[in-house]
């Protein structure tokens, strides 16, 4: 999802989330206020565009991006006791990790690089 907000320019919305109108605001000021909210709101739905039935209730309560993705990001990463937890299982799957005769090597590369990748989530730093 990262990704996808760089590649929009909306990354600065969805990390430093809304600043607030200040009722004395100059016409500059609210013209940037109103392209912030636009871009909050277009990240908003690239969010809700991504998600399943079952993300999207725990979001849908969510009234800007930053709020969606704290939600996200605490329901996905976890605490670090669960994230330790997961890169030892995924250590051991790594270090248990074969070819079957059955499969082609792609098959093979292709779960190296579905564990790498989800260890790299998980933190791992190598």
């Amino acid at each position: 999802m990262r990704v996808l907000f760089d590649y929009h320019k909306l990354w600065d919305v969805v990390e430093s989330g809304m600043s607030a109108l200040a009722t004395n605001a100059t016409e500059a000021q609210r013209v940037a206020h109103r392209d912030q909210k636009k871009k909050d709101n277009k990240a908003l739905y690239l969010i809700h565009q991504g998600m399943n039935d079952e993300t999207f209730e725990q979001i849908e309560g969510a009234t800007t991006t930053s709020e969606a993705w704290i939600i996200l990001s605490t329901n996905y990463k976890g605490d670090d006791k669960i994230k330790r937890v997961r890169l030892q299982t995924l250590r051991c799957q790594y270090e248990l990790l074969q070819m079957e005769t059955t499969k082609t090597v792609d098959a093979y590369i292709n779960k190296v690089f579905a564990l790498t990748n989800q260890m790299k989530t998980n933190g791992e730093i190598q």
